[in-house]
């Protein structure tokens, strides 16, 4: 048989990994950055914020290689990628993301296994602070970041992070992804934050807010789950998530704003159920960050 090199791991391209311990010494977040390998622009690059890093790092870097060499034919362009992870091996902490993502106050319920911590939800105030006065920051010292361009991405739980987001820190970037957002969470404490951006729309704010769901969020079951043992207890929670109502309303809600300022749109993904929704809206959020500006680069 031919000799073959010994297997070594696959990197991610152009990425590097950091843990980053918080000023207040709280436990590390895994920092996931991919620069281009491009020239920097001269106003700097256009970056996109992503939650939930360690699911999502690699599929974005790629969405952005695969694309960003044809913009004529894709529309999109070189940016940076910084995605909010954890130092674990999986794809989640599903502990730290219901504290960083769940909207204050927040409540406390049953260990996800037995034998762990207690899950608690209401981080999200502190987790958006440190997005903004340390990560941000941080960023900006390692690479040049044209700030009219930033955009951030949430997925379930980070969809909902992104609204809370949007709605406390409206200037924090100027594009939004909020996808499969768990708007009911809580009795859609949301709504809070919410009902106070409504009644003090910022002067001079410039946004657009992109909801979505997949078609198997609706009140419909994908194919494979109809006649599943879980089948009853699924269609059950539909009626609670609801996703794509919520979704859509939220969006049809912020476009009365300031249709001309605040233009939110909500994206009904054929073929798709919650966890799928990721790769694919993974996608569409590296289409809104890094599209190429009309009349340049």
């Amino acid at each position: 048989m031919p000799e073959r090199a010994t297997p070594r791991p696959a990197l991610v391209a152009n990425t590097t990994v950091q843990d980053f311990v918080p000023a207040n010494g709280g436990e590390p977040y895994r920092i996931f950055t991919y620069i281009p390998a491009a020239p920097e622009p001269e106003t700097g690059w256009p970056v996109l914020y992503m939650t939930d890093g360690n699911a999502v790092i690699a599929t974005a870097v790629d969405a952005v290689r695969a694309q960003a060499n044809y913009p004529l034919g894709t529309g999109i362009q070189e940016g940076v990628i910084v995605a909010i992870g954890y130092p674990v091996e999986g794809a989640y902490d599903p502990l730290r993301r219901s504290w960083d993502l769940g909207p204050p106050p927040g409540k406390t319920y049953p260990p996800f296994y037995e034998n762990t911590p207690d899950v608690r939800t209401g981080g999200a105030g502190e987790f958006l602070a440190f997005i903004e006065d340390e990560l941000k920051p941080w960023i900006e010292g390692r690479v040049k970041i044209d700030r009219s361009r930033q955009a951030f991405y949430g997925h379930s739980f980070g969809g909902l992070f992104a609204l809370y987001a949007l709605f406390n820190r409206p200037f924090a970037f100027r594009t939004w992804i909020s996808a499969s957002p768990a708007i009911y969470w809580e009795d859609r404490l949301i709504d809070r934050s919410l009902e106070a951006f409504e009644a003090s729309l910022p002067e001079g704010l410039v946004a657009d807010v992109i909801l979505s769901a997949g078609e198997y969020e609706t009140e419909k079951l994908a194919p494979f789950q109809i006649g599943a043992e879980d089948e009853a207890k699924r269609l059950e929670q539909k009626k609670v998530t609801r996703t794509d109502e919520f979704a859509k309303d939220m969006a049809e809600r912020l476009n009365r704003l300031s249709p001309d300022k605040l233009k939110a749109s909500f994206e009904l993904h054929p073929g798709e159920n919650h966890m799928s929704m990721l790769p694919v809206t993974v996608n569409r959020a590296v289409q809104a960050a890094f599209a190429v500006k009309r009349g340049g680069s």
